[in-house]
C-alpha cells in the first residue's frame, strides 16, 4: 500500500517533492498507527462487501472498519457475522497474496465475537488486521483486550486494538479522570496491540441531544471539544506516553458524483480548475469539514473515521506535508542542533525553537514519512484534485 498510490507514477513525480512510503499490514506499528488516514467505515450487513472492499482500495482507502455495531439494527447481527465470514472468504480468494486489501477491522459488540469470529474465519483471518472496541472503558476494555489476546494465539497472526472513547462516563464531569486514568492503564497493558484510540463525538453528542450543523465543527460544540481535549490531555502525549488519537466522525455527504465536475475528475492542471474545486467544496458542506480536519491536527489528531468516501480525499489531501512545514522540521532536527537554540525559518516568515518545537518536528517526519510532502508550488487543492482523477 502506499497513499496516493492509484495516482499514476509521472503525477506523483509533479506533486510530491518526497512521495509517500510503500506499507503493509505486517509494517510496525508505529507506522500503521500514522498511516491510517481516513478509516472507512460500512455496515457488515453489505452483501457486496468483498466488491466495496476492493473498489474502496482502488480509490486510495487504506483502513476501513467493518461494522457489526451502531451501523446495524440488533437483529442482523447473526446474519451480518455470517456475511462477514463468507466476505473475508471472497477477498482472501482473490487476493491471494494481501497486497491489495486495504487494512481491515471488525467493529464488535462483544469481547466473544473477536475469539468467534477469528475461529470461524479459518484460513481468511490473514486479511484481518484487527478489532475496533466500542465503549471502551478499564473494566469493559479489559474484557476485550483479553479476547483479542486469546484470539491472537489461537489464528498465530497478530490482531491490533482500536479502543473507541465514546461512554457517558468519559463525557460526564464528576467520572471524566478517574476513567481517562482507568484507560490509560488498560490500553498501557497491551500497549503493542493498541494501534489508535477513536473517538466516538456522535455518541458523545447523543447523551446530550446535540448534533452539529454543517458548518459547525466539533471543536464547536463546547461540551465535546473538552473531552478532547482531555483526551489528549491524558492519552496522547509526546514523551513516549501516549497514542495515535485519530478525529471524530464527519456526519454529512453529498453524492460524491455531483459534487464535483467532470472536467476536474479528468485533468486537475486545467487552468481555472483549482478555484473551481475550492467553491465546489464549499457549496456542498465540505467547508467544515475542512476546517475540522484543520483543528483535528492543531489538537494533536491524526487521521479520521469516515462513513462516505467523498471524505476519504480531502482528509488524505490535508495528511500530506507542505514544503514549508517539512522544510523547518528537518532544520529543527539537525543533529548539530541538539543543544537548542533559536534559528530563522528557511522560508524567512518565523523563528524556530529548537527544543520546544522538537517534539512538533518529529511527529511531522513520522507524518511526511507515510503521506510525503508536497513540492513547493503544490497545495491542498492540487492534492485533492488530483485524487479526483481517478
Amino acid at each position: 500500500m502506499r497513499h496516493f498510490g492509484y495516482i499514476s507514477p509521472a503525477a506523483r513525480e509533479g506533486l510530491f517533492f518526497r512521495e509517500p512510503c510503500e506499507f503493509s499490514a505486517s509494517s510496525p506499528a508505529s507506522l500503521l498507527s500514522v498511516a491510517l488516514g481516513a478509516t472507512l467505515y460500512s455496515p457488515a450487513t453489505r452483501p457486496t462487501l468483498a466488491d466495496d472492499v476492493l473498489k474502496q482500495a482502488g480509490r486510495g482507502v487504506v483502513s476501513m472498519v467493518l461494522c457489526l455495531e451502531d451501523s446495524i439494527d440488533d437483529a442482523e447481527v447473526v446474519d451480518a457475522e455470517a456475511n462477514l465470514v463468507r466476505q473475508f472468504a471472497e477477498l482472501a480468494d482473490r487476493d491471494a497474496t494481501g497486497a491489495g486489501l486495504p487494512l481491515l477491522f471488525v467493529r464488535v459488540r462483544e469481547p466473544g465475537q473477536i475469539t468467534d469470529l477469528v475461529n470461524r474465519l479459518g484460513a481468511s483471518v490473514r486479511t484481518l488486521s484487527g478489532f475496533v472496541l466500542p465503549k471502551f472503558t478499564e473494566e469493559r476494555g479489559a474484557r476485550f483486550l483479553e479476547a483479542l489476546a486469546e484470539a491472537e494465539a489461537s489464528c498465530g497472526q497478530r490482531l491490533f486494538a482500536m479502543p473507541v472513547l465514546e461512554s457517558p462516563e468519559l463525557l460526564h464531569l464528576e467520572t471524566r479522570g478517574e476513567v481517562l486514568q482507568g484507560i490509560a492503564r488498560s490500553v498501557d497493558k497491551y500497549r503493542d496491540r493498541v494501534l489508535a484510540l477513536r473517538l466516538g463525538v456522535t455518541d458523545f453528542c447523543s447523551a446530550y441531544g446535540l448534533r452539529r450543523a454543517p458548518d459547525m465543527t466539533a471543536y464547536d460544540v463546547q461540551i465535546v471539544g473538552s473531552v478532547i481535549a482531555d483526551v489528549v490531555n491524558v492519552l496522547g502525549r509526546a514523551d513516549g506516553t501516549g497514542f495515535t488519537i485519530t478525529g471524530p466522525v464527519w456526519e454529512y455527504f453529498r453524492r460524491q458524483e455531483r459534487m464535483f465536475k467532470p472536467q476536474l475528475r479528468r485533468s486537475p492542471f486545467l487552468e481555472g480548475s483549482a478555484e473551481e474545486l475550492r467553491t465546489a467544496l464549499i457549496e456542498h458542506d465540505l467547508d467544515g469539514l475542512l476546517r475540522e480536519i484543520e483543528l483535528d491536527r492543531a489538537n494533536g489528531l491524526l487521521g479520521k473515521t469516515c462513513i462516505h468516501p467523498s471524505h476519504v480525499a480531502p482528509v488524505h489531501a490535508l495528511s500530506v506535508v507542505s514544503h514549508e512545514e517539512f522544510t523547518d522540521a528537518q532544520d529543527i532536527l539537525r543533529p548539530e542542533r541538539g543543544g537548542g537554540g533559536v534559528l530563522r525559518s528557511a522560508y524567512t516568515n518565523k523563528m524556530n525553537e529548537v527544543k520546544p518545537h522538537r517534539a512538533w518536528a518529529e511527529r511531522t517526519l513520522r507524518r511526511a514519512e507515510v503521506f510525503g510532502v508536497a513540492s513547493e508550488d503544490v497545495g491542498f487543492v492540487d492534492l485533492l484534485a488530483a485524487g479526483l482523477t481517478k
